[in-house]
């Protein structure tokens, strides 16, 4: 009963946060910025990846329904991290993503849907985002950011690493690949006359970087506290999904 109230709780403070208006600088790509052709692109990269999440998470919640409550406390953390939008340059902003806990927790797959789900309500009741640019914003957030954080933490848990820094490193370079992906995409829309796609990338890489890196270390420690205490409260559901890896 005292794990469920936590939750809970958890879930409470988080809708709270999510629902303080925000202005609409957003890193996530905006509404109408792309052009449709890229638009379309990243939607079919993205959509096989939400299909096999989607498949995944009916999967690890078949048999087990307290594993619902973790996985809605790992969405609610998806959402106040990257609703958390710090200013950056040119009228832009960084945020955490926060989909390293739920990468290391339940796998990339999962989250993906989490992450799309996060992605989709951020553009409709946030202006966080947009539609028409969904699906690339899915494949950098929720898709390519997840994927590094999995095999980073699977590489240092391997290789005998301390928890905690194989937490931290997961999270925090989760966390800057996403926007590394996220810069390839403008860069890609968006080549300069000059340097083409590459000094593009270049550029949008150096306008986040000043904030973006502080940020991902800040995530990573977050993340590490976020998971000390789930192993302490939800031992039973994480030693559940360890033996299904196994």
């Amino acid at each position: 009963m005292k794990r469920m109230f936590n939750y809970k709780y958890f879930g409470a403070v988080a809708a709270l946060l999510i629902l303080i208006p925000h202005p609409a600088y957003a890193m996530h790509i905006m509404e109408g910025f792309l052009p449709f052709s890229w638009c379309a692109f990243w939607y079919v990269c993205s959509i096989p990846f939400l299909i096999y999440g989607v498949i995944m998470v009916k999967r690890a919640t078949r048999d087990n329904t307290k594993l619902k409550l973790l996985l809605g406390l790992c969405g609610a953390f998806v959402f106040v991290m990257s609703a958390m939008k710090i200013p950056s340059v040119m009228g832009s902003c960084s945020h955490p993503t926060g989909v390293g806990l739920g990468a290391i927790v339940f796998g990339p797959a999962v989250m993906s849907v989490l992450g799309g789900i996060v992605l989709l309500f951020q553009a409709l009741l946030l202006a966080h985002g947009g539609i028409s640019t969904f699906g690339a914003n899915v494949f950098s957030m929720a898709v390519v950011g997840p994927m590094v954080s999995y095999i980073i933490y699977l590489f240092l848990k391997r290789a005998k690493a301390p928890v905690w820094l194989s937490v931290f490193l997961a999270a925090a370079l989760g966390d800057l690949a996403t926007y590394v992906v996220t810069a390839f995409q403008l860069a890609l829309a968006f080549p300069s006359e000059s340097g083409g796609v590459a000094g593009s990338f270049i550029k949008f890489l150096a306008v986040f970087a000043v904030t973006q890196v502080p940020i991902a270390v800040a995530e990573g420690i977050l993340t590490v506290l976020v998971y000390n205490y789930l192993t302490a409260n939800s031992a039973e559901e994480l030693k559940t999904l360890a033996s299904r890896e196994a």
